[in-house]
């Protein structure tokens, strides 16, 4: 899994838990979070998923990265629903492996979902955030999955 700073571009995961660790350590004293969606376009010849990670000192800014993932074009909406959910779940497990929690055991961890009251993503809020909630992480939906409805839906365009 390869991600993306907006600034340096490319980056390699085990280097963005550094940097990770170095934006913790500039303020200690501050309150954080992790915020993990991910959104996707498709077109006819492909599906773009980007998961947007999001390191957020509350009230004092933010560190940002990104990574891309191309399929073949899937029109399901329940199943990119489903597949969005997977990846922002996957990606927390890979920085996990990358001795993430050995640097931020007590953050609180959100996963934005791209699901809604309105629409047709309605009907699937009950069953991701379910998902989500079951594995001991916080679900958030639209209007405030930023992370997937703001951040990542900018680069999937």
């Amino acid at each position: 899994m390869q991600f993306i700073h907006p600034r340096k571009g490319t980056i390699r995961l085990k280097d963005m838990v550094k940097e990770i660790r170095k934006y913790l350590e500039e303020d200690p004293s501050a309150r954080y979070k992790v915020v993990i969606g991910t959104d996707s376009q498709t077109s006819r010849s492909e599906t773009l998923f980007v998961t947007a990670i999001i390191v957020q000192r509350v009230g004092k800014g933010a560190l940002f990265y990104y990574s891309k993932k191309r399929s073949r074009p899937l029109m399901d909406l329940r199943y990119r629903i489903y597949k969005e959910t997977e990846y922002s779940l996957t990606c927390m497990e890979r920085l996990k492996e990358k001795g993430f929690l050995g640097i931020s055991m007590d953050l609180p961890v959100e996963i934005h979902l791209d699901v809604g009251r309105k629409g047709e993503t309605r009907k699937l809020i009950q069953e991701v955030v379910g998902w989500v909630t079951s594995v001991g992480y916080t679900a958030k939906i639209k209007p405030d999955a930023y992370a997937a409805s703001a951040v990542a839906d900018r680069f999937t365009k």
